[in-house]
């Protein structure tokens, strides 16, 4: 169909033009990304990629975890895999799974911890303790707040390590809940979402003030991935690395 023969004419002729040959040339993309929504459509499947996105482990484990028989998670696992979100690894005759550090799994993760934090009904209200802007610490004990403040020192200082929540737990002896929990409320924003701005500051003082490498300078605020560093520069920054270094 041709833009002349539309039944009405709304917006820029060239926009619609646009439009109307990616909705025809891109048929089998938008195919695919139905068939991915698909492959999330079980919330015992989310429940067990979110799982392997901060911990390793068995069938049995996992099933374990989730309140699962172990056929039933063996049959999400093998569609996770199947998709690429998820990898495993033998140790003997045991096999352990883990998300796929891929650009997908990781933005899959991070949309999931994204819509839990605005759906959840503690979060979901103005009122809420976790607007940091109106309420600060409220309801949170000044040891939690404390050691908060020493997890963000810790992970400020090693923006080069992917440090999970559950290490974090271990180490600082607090729930992982109750981390993200009083964590957003003194910070006013989730974890992930907050080192990523320190790691992407850090990254600009690097190209600025060192002759690292593109590739050195991606290792030492995390990202293992060159190109992962620089979609996620581009995204925070607005240019890309190299154009940043040299303006």
């Amino acid at each position: 169909m041709s833009i002349k023969e539309l039944p009405h004419h709304h917006g820029d002729e060239h926009d619609i033009k646009v439009l109307a040959e990616n909705l025809t040339n891109h048929g089998d993309d938008f195919a695919k990304v139905s068939e991915f929504f698909k492959l999330l459509s079980d919330p015992s499947r989310v429940r067990i990629f979110w799982l392997l996105c901060h911990h390793e482990d068995c069938v049995l484990d996992i099933a374990s975890l989730v309140g699962m028989s172990s056929p039933a998670v063996s049959h999400h696992l093998k569609a996770l895999r199947d998709n690429d979100l998820v990898t495993f690894r033998r140790v003997g005759k045991e096999v352990y799974y883990k998300a796929t550090d891929n650009a997908l799994s990781n933005l899959l993760h991070e949309m999931i911890e994204d819509t839990i934090d605005i759906a959840c009904p503690e979060h979901g209200h103005d009122n809420c303790c976790c607007n940091h802007e109106n309420h600060g610490d409220l309801d949170h004990s000044s040891e939690q707040i404390e050691i908060i403040h020493d997890i963000h020192d810790y992970l400020s200082h090693h923006l080069d390590q992917r440090i999970t929540i559950e290490n974090l737990s271990h180490q600082f002896h607090m729930n992982p809940t109750t981390i993200k929990a009083v964590f957003k409320s003194v910070y006013g924003n989730s974890i992930a979402a907050h080192i990523k701005e320190h790691r992407m500051e850090q990254a600009a003082r690097l190209l600025t003030s060192t002759e690292s490498t593109i590739a050195e300078i991606a290792d030492a605020v995390g990202y293992g991935s060159q190109s992962k560093f620089t979609s996620a520069f581009k995204e925070f920054h607005g240019v890309l690395p190299t154009e940043y270094r040299k303006k």
